[in-house]
């Protein structure tokens, strides 16, 4: 209980800091380019991180969103409180305090996710090409939640192509991503990282897609595949979103998640809402 009243505190700090640290005006790229947050704390879509990066400032400035995230499941309840800062257009970085309450064991599970990306080619509206990013996630899980043989500490590696395509599809506009992970997380990270043999991490495939009914509204699917190294029959993931940008200040992301089965528990699918603060 006491951790999770911390994780909240944490998550209205993030917020308020961020708040009190922003300029007077947004950022100069369009409105919702600056994506959600990520669950592990990158811009990009709740399951998914995107090539975009984070926060509406364009090239010569910065930009930054603070975020606090919420998934609801029948066996688990899980809390994100998430900043991330981009600079330039180019770089981004970003921290995320996540925390999984196991309801059914009354046991809390914590880990800490630091993350960097860069883009590296393209642009997301202005260039034929698709942008394409690089990055990572450290996850360092905080409970020593111990696997036999699973590690408490690894790293996802990551490459994400993104493009949105203006007047796509009865002329309203498509947003597609494509992101490969080099991941040996297993459930993310909550139930460590690899199985102790020492087998590489394995290149799993992620996707998103997105599409806006008008300037504020989008709706869209995601997709992400997960290793199963400690052969307890993990599910890869997959939502259904509605995201809604009044303006750039402000993000609401509403889905449904369905994520499979989780360790022991099948049919683990129910809601998820993040609300974010950007500059």
């Amino acid at each position: 209980m006491v951790n999770r009243y911390l994780n909240r505190a944490l998550l209205a700090g993030a917020v308020l800091s961020l708040l009190a640290l922003a300029p007077a005006w947004a950022g100069s790229k369009i409105l919702a380019t600056s994506a959600a947050t990520q669950i592990e704390g990158a811009a990009g879509g709740g399951l998914v991180p995107w090539a975009v990066i984070g926060g509406y400032g364009s090239d010569g400035e910065w930009g930054g969103a603070a975020s606090l995230t919420r998934v609801g499941l029948p066996d688990f309840q899980l809390g994100t409180a998430a900043v991330h800062a981009g600079i330039n257009n180019r770089f981004e970085f970003s921290f995320a305090q996540q925390t999984l309450q196991v309801e059914n064991l009354d046991r809390v599970i914590e880990q800490h996710v630091y993350g960097a990306k860069a883009r590296i080619f393209g642009d997301l509206i202005y260039e034929p090409w698709p942008q394409l990013s690089v990055g990572f996630q450290h996850k360092v899980n905080l409970n020593q939640f111990v696997i036999p043989g699973a590690e408490s500490e690894g790293t996802d590696f990551y490459f994400a192509a993104s493009k949105l395509y203006l007047h796509a599809i009865f002329e309203r506009n498509l947003l597609l991503n494509g992101t490969f992970r080099y991941t040996d997380a297993n459930e993310t990270g909550f139930l460590g990282f690899g199985d102790g043999t020492g087998a590489d991490p394995q290149l799993m495939a992620e996707a998103s897609a997105g599409l806006f009914l008008n300037a504020n509204w989008a709706l869209g699917v995601e997709y992400r595949q997960k290793p199963d190294r400690l052969n307890l029959g993990e599910s890869d993931w997959r939502d259904a979103f509605v995201a809604w940008f009044p303006n750039k200040q402000v993000t609401v992301v509403g889905a449904y998640t369905d994520l499979g089965k989780v360790a022991l528990w099948d049919d683990q699918a129910g809601w998820y809402l993040s609300v974010q603060i950007n500059n």
